[in-house]
């Protein structure tokens, strides 16, 4: 979707506030009880669309294989789908706010509206809460949609994501990428090979668990992934 071009004031320099940036879409709808998640959130880079380091040209933007027909299918049934993003470029001055929004509205031409986006705009050692592993961009997501943590869902591809999910009181699914680490892997306790795959688990009726089964393990929070990392 291309939105009307608007004006911008004047881009500023310094530190972001504290919290995350909330950018609101259309209203979204409300399941069932008892059907699928209350809404799904998803990562950006490296889930949704292919992780370009510090991306702040829309022209770079490229989806993840699946990605159109993994939110395709969560809007069809009825769900609404919302972005949790790191972007430490912003703290580290390589990054605008302007430029999110620009990459933010490219995404969303290839994708659709969003109900909500949250950005954590700080870096590594700014203490926020925000940040992923930590539980506030789903927290601050879910509120905006009206939706207990408990009844959403998170996909990311590396174990912070899975992390902020846990620690936010969601469910968490890993889509394993070249970038992923085996430990990540190994403690999400809920994978899937591509996004379409994610979204059909998440969708599908819950299986009751056999006597003795194991319920999940923890997840790695992981720290930057590199010089690529947000």
């Amino acid at each position: 979707m291309t939105r009307p071009a608007t004006p911008h004031p004047p881009e500023t320099r310094g530190p972001a506030p504290p919290g995350p940036w909330l950018f609101d879409g259309p209203a979204a709808p409300r399941p069932a009880r008892g059907g699928p998640p209350a809404a799904v959130l998803f990562d950006r880079d490296g889930t949704l669309v292919v992780d370009v380091p510090y991306n702040g040209d829309p022209a770079r933007v490229a989806l993840m294989p699946s990605a159109r027909a993994a939110v395709a299918a969560v809007r069809a049934a009825g769900v609404p789908v919302g972005v949790v993003s790191n972007q430490s470029g912003v703290a580290r001055g390589l990054l605008t706010r302007r430029q999110v929004e620009a990459v933010r509205d490219r995404v969303e031409e290839l994708l659709g509206p969003f109900a909500v986006w949250a950005v954590c705009p700080h870096g590594p050692g700014d203490g926020c809460g925000c940040r992923k592993p930590a539980p506030g961009l789903v927290l601050a997501a879910c509120a905006r949609l009206g939706v207990r943590p408990a009844h959403a869902a998170v996909v990311g591809d590396i174990g912070a994501d899975v992390a902020a999910a846990r620690a936010a009181g969601a469910r968490g699914v890993l889509v394993p990428t070249p970038v992923t680490r085996p430990e990540e892997v190994a403690a999400a306790g809920t994978t899937a090979p591509d996004l379409l795959a994610a979204v059909r688990l998440l969708l599908s009726p819950p299986r009751a668990t056999p006597p003795g089964s194991p319920t999940g393990t923890a997840a790695v929070a992981s720290p930057d992934r590199g010089a690529g990392a947000s």
